[in-house]
């Protein structure tokens, strides 16, 4: 460092943090980042990777889109694991074909383009794919996948080597105070940082800086389960496939004319319902697939009900599902996890000014890895008053 004065410091290194930062250095600002860990290890790591605005409702696809745009022209400059190879809704009878023709004339009527897929054409897609499951597909061919264990650092090395971002590590805040017009960063390894603006983007950050704040959010946690095989052997499995518990579970669907009556009829008492599943498929790069997932909550205040081991019989529903689905090469898991991610109850994300110049940013849930690149730039653009 040259001088520990900023025009702003962004706490937290996850996606949210990050395209924060990137959208102030776009601005020419000068930007320091500080990660209490080694390296971002929490949700933005932990997710399955798929950058999927068709998922969303029609004011985050505005969001979701922009990212798209924004992974697009990173990636055309530095390879942080972007690969376009689109998303597929699979539905497994007329309930869910009903939604995906819905859904696809909303996306018409908002120029974003989608192709209904005829039950051949998804079997000739998507290999393994079990014909006694599709019905019909919707194929989103804009939509990318990234390999979240590696495109965070790839893309804070692209920042710093190229935007001259600072980047700070085992930076671990204990407060933040106003000084003649600044804010000072105090770590727990008594460094000072000073800044005219500080941005905190992470949920563990906010809950030490401002608990009182924290205790009043109505932040909540979910925890998700996944698990991934063994790399598969002479099989390819492009892009990000969604099936037919995920047509009722994400909110782009929501906003079908079908969807309250088909959610209406669903049973309330299946495994699906308790533990949140749908399945998900995504190939990784070393071949192996990633599939999941499931949902439980808690108020963030009360993350510890959840627990921090697996649930097997959670994991076991998802592989016989799975197996319904996609008769694939092999199914020995190789890896099993979970992520832990923070989301509000009644808005979208939760954006508060504690000072006119602290702002906590969080709680974005699992629109992160989608959302974060367009809604950060709306952001920064709003805190700092300039145009992006």
């Amino acid at each position: 460092m040259n001088n520990n004065k900023y025009d702003v410091i962004i706490v937290g290194g996850g996606v949210l943090g990050t395209f924060h930062a990137y959208h102030a250095l776009k601005l020419g600002l000068k930007v320091c980042l500080v990660e209490k860990d080694a390296y971002p290890k929490g949700a933005t790591t932990q997710n399955f990777g798929q950058v999927v605005p068709s998922g969303m409702n029609i004011k985050w696809q505005k969001y979701g889109r922009e990212s798209l745009r924004i992974y697009k022209e990173i990636q055309s400059l530095f390879d942080i694991t972007i690969r376009q190879e689109g998303t597929v809704y699979l539905a497994s009878n007329e309930e869910e074909e009903q939604l995906l023709v819905e859904l696809r004339a909303i996306n018409s009527n908002n120029d974003y383009y989608s192709k209904i897929l005829t039950p051949t054409e998804c079997l000739n897609q998507y290999p393994g794919l079990q014909s006694s499951y599709v019905k019909a597909g919707l194929y989103f061919p804009e939509e990318v996948t990234v390999e979240p264990r590696t495109m965070i650092h790839r893309l804070q090395s692209y920042l710093a080597e190229y935007m001259n971002l600072e980047i700070l590590t085992h930076f671990s805040v204990t407060y933040c105070e106003s000084i003649n017009g600044n804010i000072e960063v105090h770590s727990s390894k008594n460094q000072k940082l000073i800044a005219e603006k500080v941005i905190v983007c992470n949920g563990n950050d906010f809950k030490t800086l401002y608990p009182e704040v924290f205790e009043n959010s109505d932040l909540e946690v979910s925890k998700l389960q996944m698990m991934q095989t063994k790399p598969q052997e002479n099989f390819t499995l492009k892009g990000s496939i969604l099936t037919g518990w995920s047509i009722r579970r994400y909110e782009a669907f929501a906003e079908c004319p079908s969807y309250p009556t088909i959610k209406a009829n669903e049973a309330l008492d299946s495994l699906q319902k308790k533990w949140g599943v749908h399945i998900l498929f995504k190939q990784a790069f070393d071949g192996s697939v990633i599939l999941g997932d499931s949902h439980q909550y808690a108020d963030a205040h009360r993350i510890d009900d959840l627990g921090f081991d697996l649930d097997m019989d959670i994991d076991n529903f998802m592989l016989q599902e799975a197996k319904k689905i996609f008769q694939l090469p092999n199914y020995d898991i190789q890896h099993r996890w979970y992520g832990m991610y923070s989301q509000c109850k009644t808005k979208d994300i939760f954006n508060t000014t504690i000072h006119k110049n602290i702002h906590i940013v969080t709680g974005i849930g699992g629109k992160g890895m989608t959302g974060s690149a367009g809604y950060s730039k709306k952001n920064i653009s709003k805190i700092f008053n300039a145009q992006l």
